[in-house]
């Protein structure tokens, strides 16, 4: 029986180079599907970062039941939990970890799975640490309440969380430190 590629060690070292890269260059899209086997790039990450001890949300039924037994990743609710898989075409309907004064590191990492990064009908200019001046990023399948929620769950900065943009192939960060503007008729 043959391992699918992205539970492989090497794979996932590929990934976790290219979740790294993308972190460091906010709206700057990786392309990860060259490594993962023809799996979709949020299973791919998802499969990289889980472990035992970390806990993960499921709000939208991202995830197969046959991939939490080999994920190993604790289920819990949005408000605790340390990572949250979501579909960007649905408007989110919970509240994730937002960490504490204390603790702001706590804040959840919320996957959201769009239709195309890259090119679409939304537009977004970026602006903050990492970011030459700004960068325009296009995408295609984000429900408008994600920028409206995402806004309120960093206005309170250094609490808030980080978001990894992803469709089929290729990945995009946007932590909270990034700041986001729509662009209205731009294509």
């Amino acid at each position: 029986m043959r391992t699918e590629g992205i539970w492989r060690a090497d794979v996932q070292q590929r990934v976790f180079r290219e979740l790294v890269e993308a972190f460091s260059r906010p709206g700057t899209i990786r392309e990860i599907g060259d490594c993962i086997d023809g799996a979709v790039a949020q299973r791919a990450v998802l499969a990289t970062l889980m472990d035992g001890e970390v806990t993960l949300a499921d709000p939208h039924g991202q995830i197969a039941p046959a991939d939490w037994p080999l994920l190993q990743a604790k289920p819990s609710a949005c408000e605790h939990a340390r990572y949250v898989a979501a579909n960007g075409g649905r408007a989110p309907d919970f509240e994730p970890a937002l960490g504490t004064l204390e603790s702001p590191e706590f804040g959840a990492t919320v996957l959201i799975e769009v239709e195309r990064l890259g090119q679409g009908e939304i537009a977004l200019e970026l602006t903050g640490p990492g970011i030459d001046g700004q960068r325009r990023l296009h995408l295609t399948g984000l429900h408008p309440d994600w920028l409206r929620r995402r806004a309120d769950w960093v206005g309170s900065f250094p609490l808030g969380v980080d978001l990894l943009l992803s469709d089929a192939h290729r990945i995009v960060a946007l932590p909270r430190t990034t700041q986001i503007h729509r662009l209205e008729g731009v294509r």
